[in-house]
């Protein structure tokens, strides 16, 4: 099994890469995400591989991040009606804390946001993923319990008031549930819903 390539950059195409490895080419999907963050071919780089293997087919799929391997491998395994190229167009369309953080909040719209993503398997994401996606959040893991417990309307009513407030205003949920987290650390755990509001635009402003 291959875990990862380490080479230089021979191909970009639509869909997937060549890397050379020794004077061995070997192809590997991509994530457009992943596929816009590679150098220019000749340069060298480094993808984190999932091997899929079936009766008829061997594929590489590669990503630029050991993280996003990982939503790769839940998307495939928990989720019934997600395959490889499914899964590719989630991560195409959402970055790893942006999944992490859409499941949280039970966005179902965001989720199927990706092409070819329908809102039954958006939801089915977001159902079979919700307890998985706070060890996977990445740069969104300070703040995913709080939108965690927004997406299950469990939050305390300043919280969930001051992002409802933000959200009124324009903000996407996500920007909004972000600014309130930041706001809680300056205004204290006890602040009421105005006082959180208030700090979070601050937070908005800079």
């Amino acid at each position: 099994m291959i875990g990862k390539l380490k080479g230089t950059l021979d191909e970009v195409d639509e869909d997937f890469c060549i890397v050379d490895v020794h004077g061995v080419g070997y192809v590997a999907h991509c994530s457009t995400r992943t596929l816009a963050a590679l150098p220019a071919p000749g340069e060298a780089v480094v993808l984190f591989i999932e091997t899929y293997v079936r009766e008829d087919m061997l594929r590489l799929y590669g990503f630029q991040s050991v993280l996003e391997r990982e939503w790769f491998r839940l998307l495939m395994s928990n989720v019934q009606g997600v395959g490889a190229k499914v899964a590719l167009a989630i991560l195409s369309t959402l970055a790893p804390a942006d999944l992490a953080n859409a499941i949280a909040l039970r966005d179902i719209a965001m989720v199927s946001r990706a092409p070819g993503v329908g809102k039954k398997v958006a939801e089915r994401v977001v159902t079979e993923l919700k307890n998985k996606a706070p060890a996977y959040a990445g740069t969104a893991s300070g703040t995913i319990g709080l939108k965690q417990e927004l997406g299950e309307g469990v939050a305390p009513a300043p919280i969930t008031d001051a992002v409802s407030a933000l959200v009124n205003l324009g903000y996407s949920r996500d920007t909004a549930a972000n600014a309130v987290a930041a706001a809680l650390k300056s205004a204290g755990e006890d602040a009421d819903a105005s006082k959180l509001i208030r700090f979070g635009l601050k937070e908005l402003a800079r």
